[in-house]
């Protein structure tokens, strides 16, 4: 079952819902500000997660169109934004909730991927001076060369595959560059790291262990966000090739199911892998105990039950009820701070060549201080303070998601899907 904190995160885009976080004001550094700029002139940056195509989805949002951070319906990312941001490229996640597995179920998943990848493609075709489909490290140099942001596509959630291998070389021709195994509940696939129904951990099952090698075979990066501590090791021990964490932070810093522990992260290293650092603040610090507040979001769990049970009436009453518990009980928000310090550990525990950043932005993500694409230089500027020269900065941007993408690339010998 899902928390109704999570069904709000989620729906935030489903619903096309702005995520309320209030930039806080910060120190004028414009000399700082302007020295973060001027680097993201040379190097070549990549968000690996957002759940923008949800919103993409709604005739009455423009990608194109800049949105004021905050607004009702505004989202977290538009190409204007992204420019303001000084992020060159995006993997635009296309999620699916998990329902049954049943052949039927299977289907409708199917047809809301593949809706939300029509919707990608449209943006590019509507906006060809702003953005381009990208589909190697190649594409965004050359995109970025152009003056034009980089669309990649994700697949969160393994679940629209349903138990079809052949779909998995589908969503490869339609340009899917990762695969998220499963989301917030098991699948046929594996078994996910916040699903505890059934308290045993089944890790990759026999289709799973299936689906990673065809991945392998098709040149998609295998994501493991989302999966359980069995289902990253069963990843690990049948890859052939890096795998990457999209959106995850550091379990010894933030103790959550969704994060890596240090001995994941240096299995993940000693693959070749890398993990994307998320923006959302329940991974990154872990709020002070309040029982009054965890007992009324569990009554809001018992009251709504499954997200998959839900109606569209019964979601909306379930978000504006988790809204007036957010601003009667609210957790102190996560900074760019915290952020850096979550890519911080990953370098101390195994080096300079294994961490980046993936938002989650409309999608649940996002911190205080930077609450939306416009801001992401906030993130170099705090890099900066830290001692960090522009060459490894170029790698977290993006050098290391990248260098695993045409890894991934160069083995399977598929560029051309």
């Amino acid at each position: 079952m899902k928390t109704i904190k999570t069904i709000f995160a989620l729906s935030l885009f489903i619903l096309g819902l702005s995520v309320f976080l209030a930039a806080a004001p910060v120190p004028d550094d414009p000399s700082l500000e302007a020295k973060a700029k001027d680097i993201h002139t040379r190097i070549l940056s990549v968000d690996t997660h957002c759940d923008t195509p949800g919103n993409l989805l709604d005739p009455k949002w423009d990608i194109g169109v800049r949105h004021e951070p905050g607004s009702e319906n505004g989202g977290q990312i538009d190409l204007p934004k992204m420019k303001e941001g000084c992020l060159d490229a995006l993997f635009f996640g296309v999620f699916t909730g998990q329902g049954p597995l049943t052949p039927d179920a299977y289907a409708e998943s199917r047809s809301k991927a593949m809706a939300q990848i029509d919707a990608i493609n449209a943006m590019t075709v509507k906006y060809a001076d702003l953005v381009g489909k990208a589909t190697t490290p190649a594409d965004a140099a050359r995109l970025k060369k152009e003056g034009k942001r980089a669309a990649f596509i994700g697949l969160e959630n393994g679940y629209p595959i349903g138990e079809d291998m052949s779909l998995v070389e589908v969503f490869a021709r339609r340009g899917v560059r990762y695969i998220t195994l499963c989301h917030t509940s098991d699948n046929q696939i594996c078994d996910s790291g916040t699903d505890r129904r059934n308290p045993e951990d089944k890790g990759l099952s026999e289709f799973g262990r299936k689906v990673a090698a065809e991945c392998n075979r098709l040149g998609i990066m295998i994501d493991v966000s989302h999966m359980s501590d069995r289902s990253f090791a069963d990843v690990l021990k049948i890859s052939k090739v890096p795998v990457i964490a999209s959106h995850s932070c550091c379990r010894a810093l933030c103790d959550n199911p969704r994060n890596l522990t240090d001995d994941m992260i240096k299995a993940l290293a000693a693959n070749g892998g890398v993990l994307q650092v998320c923006f959302f603040s329940s991974y990154l610090v872990s709020p002070p105990p309040n029982p009054e507040r965890d007992a009324a979001f569990a009554a809001l769990d018992v009251k709504y039950g499954s997200w998959s049970d839900m109606t569209a009436d019964q979601r909306a009453a379930a978000i504006a009820e988790y809204r007036e518990l957010h601003r009667k009980f609210p957790e102190p928000p996560a900074r760019v701070k915290d952020v850096v310090d979550h890519i911080d550990h990953v370098i101390k525990l195994v080096g300079i060549d294994y961490v980046g950043i993936g938002t989650d932005f409309d999608g649940g993500g996002g911190v205080e201080d930077c609450s939306d694409v416009s801001q992401m230089f906030r993130v170099t500027m705090e890099l900066l303070r830290r001692g960090y020269s522009e060459s490894q900065i170029s790698k977290i941007w993006g050098g290391n998601a990248f260098r695993v993408l045409q890894k991934v690339i160069d083995i399977a010998g598929a560029p051309s899907l």
